[in-house]
């Protein structure tokens, strides 16, 4: 299969992108960035794009694909509501809409993360927005769109994208909360299951991308 990967210069993209290019049946990964990811891999080509919303000059290379792995994001700490909506939900929506028109049988996979609000109308703000990303998402004409929901992760064996904070305490996170705990390779197998087989479900959990990943 060949897989499109967005925020590979962040720690959930390069730890998927690992395991696409280390699975047999990832055959070709496109990773979509705003700068450079400095990784060389026969299977690996690079597309930078500064404005994930304009995308009509790059028709061409985004077509051809079956999945969709769309890991890029930020954290709401330090920004409002009006640019963290802009960041995560019109950025990605956008995306998603250029992708659907392009490769109408592609499966998109949206990593969002515990505690979504589906609803829309919780008191977190986050949580608020990236309910309605998954929600509109799933309006798209895909073969599959998959929110997936994981908790802490364990970073995958070689990754560069890490921050030092995150490596003092993500020992203690997997002990402390083993239940909630994923290994981004997990991650990565579930997104290429999901791809591959589908799912039962639209929204996964830590526990269905768990299942997910075998």
């Amino acid at each position: 299969m060949k897989i499109i990967i967005t925020g590979a210069t962040g720690m959930v993209g390069e730890g998927v992108m690992l395991e696409c290019l280390e699975n047999p049946i990832v055959t070709n990964v496109l990773v979509v960035n705003r700068k450079p990811l400095n990784w060389k891999h026969e299977k690996l080509s690079e597309l930078i794009v500064s404005d994930f919303i304009k995308l009509e000059n790059y028709e061409k290379q985004l077509s051809g694909y079956d999945g969709c792995f769309f890991c890029a994001g930020v954290s709401s700490v330090g920004i409002n509501e009006a640019q963290y909506t802009h960041i995560t939900y019109d950025t990605t929506v956008a995306f998603a809409t250029k992708l659907a028109q392009l490769n109408p049988t592609m499966v998109f996979t949206y990593v969002s993360g515990t505690g979504t609000d589906s609803s829309e109308k919780g008191k977190l703000m986050w949580a608020r927005v990236k309910g309605k990303t998954e929600n509109d998402l799933m309006k798209l004409p895909f073969k599959g769109v998959y929110n997936f929901r994981p908790g802490v992760i364990k970073p995958f064996k070689g990754q560069k994208n890490i921050k030092t904070i995150y490596k003092i305490f993500i020992p203690i996170f997997t002990v402390l909360f083993s239940s909630k705990t994923l290994t981004l390779k997990q991650v990565g197998q579930a997104m290429i299951n999901a791809v591959r087989n589908g799912y039962s479900k639209h929204v996964l959990e830590i526990a269905d991308i768990r299942e997910l990943s075998k």
